[in-house]
């Protein structure tokens, strides 16, 4: 699913990443830790195409990202790839629903097809209630939730988390964690998981430990 190999990345003088390699199943529940400035996040973006690695290759379902132009790197992002972050970033203005749907109608989807897939999650996740509420009207775990619904709208081949769980309580964290697995269970889903949080990264089926730039 994902092929990391011999990965840099500085910012200026800061050398962030220093070769790192990684290889991700399909299927797998990975999870990432790492005192801050490991470069954990600064990986899961460069796997997330959301930044590109000055040195090494990236495959992603047999693409090599290195290839793609700007143009196609979004396309390839918005089709393979659901991202859940520590803060939800669901649009105010908009209803659950809305926030779901959208990167959906980014890929094309017509609106009648968006929003039976969107309801669909809407469903498995327990939010049929709140799908017309605006972020402002649900609590934390509802908003992450959506986040995660969001994430999934376009069959991505692989989600990755932010410390996905770092803004919750430790009840509302504890099924934000067990629904990863859940949805792995029924998707076959992968994902990679930045995290602080000891349970959840011991959950995974591997737990990779970062230090100065590189896996230990």
């Amino acid at each position: 699913m994902v092929k990391a190999i011999n990965i840099n990345k500085s910012y200026g003088l800061l050398h962030v990443l220093k070769g790192v390699n990684i290889t991700i199943d399909q299927g797998e529940v990975i999870s990432i830790v790492g005192a801050s400035g490991a470069g954990k996040t600064t990986l899961l973006h460069i796997i997330g195409t959301l930044d590109r690695a000055n040195s090494g290759t990236l495959e992603i379902k047999g693409v090599n990202i290195a290839t793609l132009s700007d143009k196609k790197l979004s396309e390839f992002r918005n089709k393979n790839i659901g991202f859940v972050f520590q803060f939800h970033h669901l649009l105010p203005e908009f209803t659950a629903l809305e926030n779901i749907c959208l990167p959906a109608f980014i890929a094309g989807t017509s609106k009648p097809a968006a929003e039976e897939r969107a309801k669909d999650l809407i469903a498995f996740l327990g939010l049929t209630e709140r799908m017309y509420h605006k972020p402002g009207e649900l609590s934390g775990g509802e908003q992450q939730r959506v986040a995660v619904a969001r994430a999934l709208i376009n069959s991505p081949a692989i989600i990755l988390a932010d410390e996905p769980s770092g803004n919750l309580d430790s009840a509302t964290a504890k099924e934000l964690h067990q629904l990863f697995f859940t949805l792995r269970k029924k998707f076959n889903q992968t994902f990679v998981i930045v995290t602080h949080n000891e349970e959840l990264a011991s959950m995974a089926d591997r737990k990779l430990v970062m230090k100065d730039g590189n896996m230990l």
